[in-house]
């Protein structure tokens, strides 16, 4: 039964991180917390894999920053909230046609900027600013 917790635990951990992974490219897709829940499967089924995930050249420092409460960098929130306003503008202008269906995208890029814009930001020093 342990095994095939520990199992379960591995691929959860691996979906997380493809879920992560997908989620830098597609800004509605969170990347921080699927990190932060593969991390959490990983710590409990396999060491290897939990370092591997803290010590990647992409990820790791996603968990490190979040768990030291450090905050996004200014550059991830600019590129995060450009990207977002990019691909809901061009979904709404050209891919949906309902409208309430165009509001609707309008109301998750504006809520989804704000939770953004809402989180603590890293300074190049490592100090923490709520700008």
């Amino acid at each position: 039964m342990k095994g095939l917790i520990k199992i379960l635990l591995i691929g959860a951990g691996t979906f997380f991180v493809v879920l992560g992974f997908v989620g830098i490219f597609l800004p509605l897709l969170p990347t921080t917390p699927f990190l932060l829940l593969a991390a959490a499967c990983y710590a409990r089924s396999c060491e290897k894999f939990y370092n591997w995930l803290l010590s990647n050249r992409w990820f790791g420092q996603y968990i490190k920053d979040w768990r030291a409460g450090r905050g996004i960098p200014l550059k991830t929130k600019v590129f995060a909230i450009s990207l977002l306003i990019l691909t809901i503008a061009y979904s709404a202008l050209f891919v949906v046609p309902n409208i309430w269906a165009k509001v609707g995208l309008g109301v998750i890029a504006i809520g989804v900027s704000l939770h953004i814009i809402s989180q603590p930001t890293l300074k190049k020093g490592g100090d923490v600013s709520w700008q």
